[in-house]
């Protein structure tokens, strides 16, 4: 029996004239699926917000975009330190706050404002909330005026910019 090396055998032809070999097509619709996947988990747990006001400045400009992670199982509970995005329940807009202090500790008597004189003694930051502050001190609406905030409200960490 001879063979002729220069023509494919009927076989692979039939499978070049298609496209792909079925084994990268499969891979092919694997990574595609994969992206799919990370796309929709990017989305549900990410959000673009942009900056308001001058709370923040100098660490966020005004007009700036940052990237919010609400996926806090992801990126933990909000801790001191931490730069978080809140929700107004008033309102149909977003507060970008740092953390001063957590649930358990006390807060600095510089920070308390006026009308929070009738608290005896220090004041507490209660369980399952957090007391922020804008980084511009002078020009916040912050903690200092509405009290400590739920970590209900808190939409995510700022993990980007």
């Amino acid at each position: 029996m001879e063979f002729n090396l220069s023509q494919p055998a009927p076989q692979q032809t039939a499978q070049v004239r298609r496209g792909m070999r079925p084994a990268a097509r499969n891979w092919f619709l694997v990574v595609l699926l994969l992206v799919f996947l990370f796309l929709v988990f990017f989305f549900l747990n990410f959000q673009r917000v942009v900056v308001r006001g001058i709370s923040m400045y100098p660490t966020f400009e005004p007009n700036q975009r940052i990237l919010v992670c609400k996926a806090l199982w992801l990126v933990g509970q909000p801790k001191k330190g931490d730069l978080v995005v809140l929700k107004r329940q008033e309102e149909s807009e977003y507060l970008v706050k740092r953390v001063a202090f957590i649930a358990g500790e006390t807060v600095d008597r510089s920070l308390q404002p006026e009308k929070w004189s009738f608290v005896d003694g220090p004041y507490i930051v209660p369980e399952g909330h957090i007391f922020v502050l804008g980084d511009n001190l002078s020009n916040s609406e912050d903690s200092r005026s509405f009290g400590a905030v739920p970590l209900s409200t808190v939409l995510g960490k700022v993990v980007g910019r």
